[in-house]
């Protein structure tokens, strides 16, 4: 008897281990699953990496091969069989060397304004998600390539005071259709200066070269301070002879017509103030400006023409990370730029009281028929930073008109529109070419829709564009304009308006993926 006591006793104290286990087990789990969905919240301390995700994984890698695609110059490296040198005498009229730089997207034009953007939103994406980039052997890649825009524009730089800010005459490419390896058509320079300002292209010239100076503060010291030292001359520049470009030169209008230069001044003044740490930069957006220009409480659409969303969660970070630093005056203006970037995320989050209600069916973000997962990306990769930046501050909470949300919750919305570009749509489509089995093969694109060998002038090539042929040459890693709001494509080389890729689309959604690549992220302070 006395042996089957001790046996029993045993045995209920082996239960109890057992049992109080798999309580704790649960709980691990269940923060696992509320933190992370697929890695826990102990996953996202800083230093401990993420599982890479191959479907994320080779979407990047996919992506970036747009960036080869646009290039203009001579090709170092040549990524894009199909591809060649071109508009080696760019700048030539004017004894400057713009051969670099990239065309903006199916044309063969380069606007300065998108293509500053596009570094600067590359340059965003590789200070947050480097880390990632390298783990799928990207980084590098993304490097080169944001370089290769810095090198234009800081030859697109010549003097403080002037700025080149096309090359080519839209009129003129527009009327051709041809490789660009082949054109023969006039591609004058036009410029901004002090007698025809600029502020909105010049500022956001500067936020490029400001964020990519800390690209490569580590890499090449002497380039970053080069970069630097003309983001800070463009910002005084655009600063001090104010107004738009879009008035200076209204023949612009019709392709990038800027809606004003405010948002870009606030962009470019925090790029300014995360790569030199100058109060004065921070002052800048914190006081007469941040009023005048920064709508605080009204959240508004990241693109191209407007950078107060993208402003809004970049200091939002200041915020979050440097608070200690900045002065009761700088971080009452700082907080109501969080406030007004946490009203960004409650309009993104599906089932929040302020959601907005410009989604498909599918839940897509749709806000323009022209080009319209610009908004779907560039919303999501801030939605996917912002995320991030509350975990790594352990801020549990986003208040959206009293709900509670998580920043898993911020996560989710992200791959649920990163799923819906690759293809987990109703049309069942990846709108990233190249990526899965049905993509847009008559994608707008010259170059891609003319067979390399092909020996075609300015007029005779428009028979490819209205060939009923799929392009023989793929676009590896355009990021097509998109469904329109009932989620339908029109697969068609003449339908610029779902059809046609930009390198700025390219950006957002290399900063999506990125981010994604791996199930947990760890932001890191910039410099």
């Amino acid at each position: 008897m006395e042996a089957k006591e001790k046996s029993k006793g045993w045995c209920w104290w082996l239960f109890v281990l057992v049992y109080a286990g798999l309580v704790v087990a649960m709980a691990i789990f269940t923060l696992w699953r509320r933190f992370d969905g697929s890695g826990s919240k102990a996953a996202r301390v800083p230093g401990t990496p993420g599982v890479v995700v191959d479907k994320y994984a080779g979407a990047l890698t996919i992506a970036m091969q747009f960036f080869d695609v646009q290039k203009s110059g001579k090709l170092i490296n040549k990524r894009i069989a199909w591809r060649g040198d071109s508009g080696l005498e760019d700048g030539s009229e004017e004894n400057l060397d713009l051969s670099k730089g990239m065309y903006d997207a199916g044309d063969l034009m380069k606007f300065g304004f998108p293509m500053a953007f596009t570094a600067t939103v590359l340059s965003w994406a590789i200070l947050e998600y480097g880390d990632q980039m390298k783990a799928v052997k990207e980084l590098e890649h993304a490097q080169d390539s944001l370089k290769w825009i810095t090198d234009y524009l800081i030859n697109a730089h010549p003097s403080a005071d002037m700025l080149y800010i096309q090359v080519g005459d839209p009129e003129l490419d527009h009327n051709c259709w041809e490789r660009p390896e082949v054109m023969t058509e006039k591609r004058p320079l036009t410029q901004v200066n002090a007698t025809h300002p600029g502020s909105d292209i010049a500022a956001e010239t500067a936020a490029a070269m400001a964020s990519s100076s800390l690209v490569f503060k580590n890499v090449n010291s002497t380039y970053s301070k080069l970069l630097l030292k003309h983001a800070q001359q463009l910002f005084a520049f655009a600063d001090t002879y104010r107004g738009s470009y879009s008035i200076s030169i209204p023949e612009v209008q019709k392709y990038y017509n800027s809606t004003g230069y405010g948002d870009e001044l606030l962009w470019a003044a925090s790029w300014l103030y995360h790569a030199t740490g100058d109060q004065l930069y921070l002052g800048y957006v914190t006081t007469q400006n941040g009023m005048a220009f920064a709508n605080w409480g009204s959240p508004s659409w990241f693109s191209w023409d407007n950078k107060l969303a993208g402003t809004q969660v970049l200091l939002a970070r200041v915020n979050f990370f440097r608070a200690k630093e900045i002065s009761t005056a700088d971080d009452i203006a700082l907080q109501m730029y969080r406030k007004t970037a946490e009203a960004v995320m409650c309009t993104l989050l599906p089932d929040s009281p302020t959601a907005t209600p410009q989604r498909t069916e599918g839940g897509l973000i749709w806000v323009s028929q022209w080009n319209a997962l610009q908004y779907t990306v560039a919303s999501s990769f801030l939605a996917l930073l912002y995320s991030d930046y509350m975990l790594r501050s352990q801020t549990l909470n986003l208040y959206c008109n009293g709900k509670l949300y998580n920043p898993m919750d911020l996560r989710n919305f992200a791959i649920l529109q990163a799923d819906y570009v690759l293809g987990n749509n109703p049309f069942k489509m990846s709108y990233l070419v190249g990526y899965g089995s049905n993509y847009p093969q008559y994608v707008h694109h010259r170059g891609a829709s003319i067979p390399a060998d092909a020996n075609t002038g300015c007029r005779d090539g428009f028979k490819w564009l209205n060939s009923i042929d799929p392009n023989p040459n793929t676009a590896v890693g355009a990021l097509v304009g998109g469904p329109f709001l009932n989620e339908t494509y029109i697969d068609s080389r003449n339908n610029s308006m779902q059809g046609e890729p930009t390198t700025y689309n390219s950006a957002f959604v290399v900063g999506l993926l990125s981010g994604l690549a791996a199930t947990s992220s760890v932001v890191q302070p910039f410099a």
